[in-house]
């Protein structure tokens, strides 16, 4: 039977801070009342990280889960010798280590990009949701299933597509995922990441990625000025990255 807990004392106010999730699970399913609480009620505490800080740790083991508010991260490997793998960029509404809830150890690294809020959510009470809510556990656990989908199709570009392509094919992903939690304005967003950052995303070097963004600038499909990207040819940028944004899920389907 569903049921929500009593606020705590400590979690007042904190009805806000989940909209970023609500906002992108709403985008494939709709949720009750309860379920909305839940969440809410859900969250201990709020935390900030500043730009280039650790906020899970390859190793750890965490009694509770981290919602990102506001702000950029990364998931990331490195090797011994300091060369990094980013494989996923973050954004509000992400829950950034969903898995340690099952999983317990962290096998990788997330790091704050910008300026970073995020939400601590206890696993005693991912546990209870999951206890009390099967409808908002499959969303949830939707979001992690969509996570390994877009960490496919990053590795399909890894492989397979040019680093022009693989940068296409990445701010098209970014537009359409930044649309769903209203962070995206008609064909243009911001994007607080260096020519370094997406680099490591892609594989390349920083040299390299300033030749990729430069050739789809001549090409005429994005402008680019500061952190602002601005897409001016949506239909030849698709079709240069192949893109099909299937792997991201984002009809509106019961589950």
């Amino acid at each position: 039977m569903d049921e929500t807990r009593q606020p705590h004392p400590e979690r007042d106010g904190m009805a806000a801070t989940v909209h970023p999730l609500i906002r992108k699970l709403e985008q494939r399913d709709t949720l009750s009342q309860n379920e909305k609480a839940a969440l809410e009620n859900a969250v201990a505490r709020t935390k900030e990280f500043k730009a280039d800080e650790e906020m899970v740790r390859e190793g750890e083991e965490p009694s509770f889960s981290t919602l990102l508010l506001e702000g950029w991260a990364a998931r990331h490997k490195s090797l011994r010798d300091g060369r990094r793998q980013i494989l996923a960029f973050h954004i509000p509404g992400d829950f950034i280590d969903l898995h340690s809830f099952p999983l317990k150890v962290q096998d990788h690294t997330v790091v704050a990009l910008t300026p970073c809020k995020v939400a601590l959510v206890p696993h005693e009470d991912l546990n209870r949701i999951t206890e009390n809510f099967p409808h908002l556990t499959r969303l949830l656990w939707i979001s992690t299933l969509i996570d390994g989908a877009i960490l496919r199709e990053w590795l399909l570009s890894a492989g397979r597509r040019s680093a022009t392509e693989h940068m296409a094919g990445l701010l098209c992903e970014l537009l359409m995922r930044l649309k769903v939690i209203g962070l995206a304005q008609d064909n243009s967003f911001r994007l607080p990441v260096t020519q370094s950052e997406l680099g490591d995303a892609l594989g390349i070097s920083t040299v390299h990625t300033n030749r990729v963004l430069q050739e789809l600038r001549a090409k005429g499909l994005v402008t680019w000025k500061g952190d602002l990207v601005e897409i001016n040819d949506w239909t030849g940028l698709c079709a240069l990255a192949d893109f099909d944004l299937m792997y991201l899920h984002l009809e509106h389907r019961p589950r």
